[in-house]
């Protein structure tokens, strides 16, 4: 399982006020997590809970008493809560059925932002962009609502990322890049995101960047905006100025970032920080809330993500960095190059000057003469056995001549070949996915064999890791050839390299085994157009083309099989 730090909710994230919202959303977020997560109430807490009521916040409501092992629908069970505020609680669970990592949110059925949380869930499931952290499932179930959602173990946080310090130019280029293009997608959509924190921003293993908590976090602590393209742009730029300078582009203290000096303003992150690229500087100005006005240029302001995303994209693309390699050690000279070997070695204090005897010319040392001894020795055994191997066929000739020929094995080696490398016709086939939920894209199984590369059948989309997930050892397609065939070969086109095995049923199989394991592997291989031949042809009637690591696409994993062929 993940870290609470890549994997968490970002509704756990409460560090510092909320710069990019209405003083009013400010009171209803970070006031009320203040003041559920600390224990001396003081007098800036009171306030900010007297800002909560005056802008129509319920008051706090206790969050459900769950506790880890407790199962929701007889499949979801709880494992570690990693957040509980406000009447809402927020889980790393498992899902049993399919056997991987999700996360939770919790909340009373009568919770007054319930209804809100359902209907945000249900919208952001239907938008089904991987560039966001997908919803899986929004539930009302025994005075209980809960919203489960996607899990990434490999991704961390912007939040860990900028602990570390500032991006590199094109990691802060792709940032923007990608988020912008993916706000803007989900405001085409009407969905807004008002809570796009560093939290909120993960970063996978592949360099790809997904959003988490889209309409949800902000269903979850009642937050809105008048202008909410605006608010999400103005995000994007905060989270770009943030990976270019590792400081909060606000007077304040946020997400474990430093804000700006007070009573200066806002100034651009080339003048926060020395060495920043100044096209991104330019692009963050832009999209903060400073009306575009820069210190060298004055561009029009972006108030929407789609014209952040085309400013960045009209911007000259900034290529990652050339990788470094170590030089390699110093070569070290032998006794025998430096003209010492075989030089009796003097004592300490003792100054000879001396000229370097050079080495003796090749071969013409004691090892030398060795050597050429030993090459003619070898020359000469190797000149008398292709002598006797000469003598010996010549004396089987002889021998053939006087004794008749028997044709009758080269007859039998003549029907082998005539029976081998013929096409095998494949009379159906069926996904095979025991070890899943069962199916796996059916309705596309006849283009793995129609004899078009064009078609191909495909995988779901798998993420994290090339092997499904983690979450199952592999599928495939079985192929049926409608009585038992010899198969002495099957080729196997992908789209991406992609690793698969053969297998096939016994041959007496009267059905076809209903398990991997019933299956008997006799040659794997990877690559985009694979030959899967095992040691001598077998006899079979299903034969299993079984895929166990797949190739990256969109952020995720899935395997495309556009041409399968069997000869005998």
């Amino acid at each position: 399982m993940a870290e609470r730090s890549t994997a968490a909710v970002d509704v756990a994230d409460n560090s510092g006020d909320d710069p990019l919202t209405a003083k009013a959303e400010k009171a209803a977020t970070d006031g009320v997590a203040e003041a559920q997560d600390t224990a001396e109430k003081s007098a800036d807490d009171a306030d900010n809970k007297a800002g909560d009521r005056q802008n129509g916040e319920q008051p706090s409501i206790e969050t459900p008493e769950l506790h880890s092992g407790h199962k929701l629908a007889r499949r979801y069970r709880l494992e570690e809560c990693v957040t509980r505020l406000d009447g809402f609680s927020s889980w790393r669970a498992v899902d049993e059925k399919l056997r991987r990592a999700v996360g939770v949110h919790l909340l009373p059925a009568d919770h007054p932002r319930a209804r809100s949380v359902l209907a945000a869930a249900r919208s952001a499931a239907l938008l089904g962009d991987p560039r966001f952290v997908q919803v899986l499932d929004a539930v009302e179930e025994n005075d209980l609502v809960y919203v489960v959602h996607e899990w990434l173990p490999d991704s961390v946080e912007l939040t860990a990322l900028l602990a570390a310090g500032p991006l590199e130019p094109h990691d802060a280029y792709q940032l923007v890049s990608q988020v912008s293009q993916a706000m803007a997608a989900a405001h085409r959509e009407g969905l807004a995101h008002l809570r796009l924190t560093p939290s909120a921003v993960l970063r996978s293993s592949t360099g790809q960047y997904r959003i988490r908590g889209l309409a949800v976090n902000a269903a979850l602590r009642g937050i809105s905006a008048e202008r909410p393209q605006r608010t999400d742009t103005e995000s994007i730029g905060a989270l770009l100025y943030a990976s270019l300078t590792q400081r909060w582009p606000y007077d304040s203290d946020a997400y474990g970032l430093s804000g700006l000096p007070k009573g200066v303003g806002l100034l651009p992150p080339d003048q926060v920080r020395a060495g920043v690229h100044r096209g991104l500087s330019e692009i963050a100005m832009r999209a903060l809330a400073n009306d575009g006005a820069t210190a060298s240029r004055q561009e029009p302001p972006c108030t929407t993500p789609d014209e952040l995303a085309k400013a960045v994209a009209a911007m000259p693309r900034i290529r990652p960095p050339e990788p470094e390699f170590p030089a390699p050690p110093e070569y070290q000279r032998t006794t025998y190059q430096q003209g010492t070997y075989g030089r009796p070695q003097q004592r300490p204090g003792v100054t000879v000057l001396q000229p370097p005897v050079p080495p003796p010319a090749p071969l013409e040392s004691r090892t030398g003469r060795v050597l050429k001894w030993a090459v003619s020795a070898l020359l000469i055994a190797a000149l008398g056995l292709g002598s006797w191997q000469v003598a010996d066929r010549l004396l089987d000739q002889k021998k053939g001549a006087e004794t008749p020929k028997n044709t009758q094995p080269q007859d039998v080696e003549d029907k082998k070949e005539q029976t081998t490398g013929k096409p095998v016709a494949i009379i159906g086939a069926h996904d095979f996915d025991p070890l899943g939920d069962g199916s796996e894209t059916p309705s596309e199984i006849g283009n793995a064999y129609d004899g078009d590369p064009s078609t191909s059948w495909q995988t779901s989309n798998y993420y994290g890791y090339p092997n499904f997930g983690r979450l199952k050892e592999g599928l495939g397609i079985v192929l049926d050839l409608g009585t038992v065939q010899q198969v002495g070969k099957v080729e196997v086109t992908f789209e991406g390299t992609t690793s698969v095995q053969l297998r096939t049923a016994p041959e007496g199989a009267s059905s076809q085994p209903s398990s991997p394991d019933g299956f008997t592997t006799l040659a794997a291989q990877s690559g985009t157009h694979v030959t899967l031949a095992p040691a001598k042809p077998v006899k079979t009637r299903y034969v299993l083309v079984w895929l166990t690591e797949l190739p990256s696409n969109a952020g995720g994993y899935r395997g495309k099989i556009s041409d399968i062929k069997i000869t005998s």
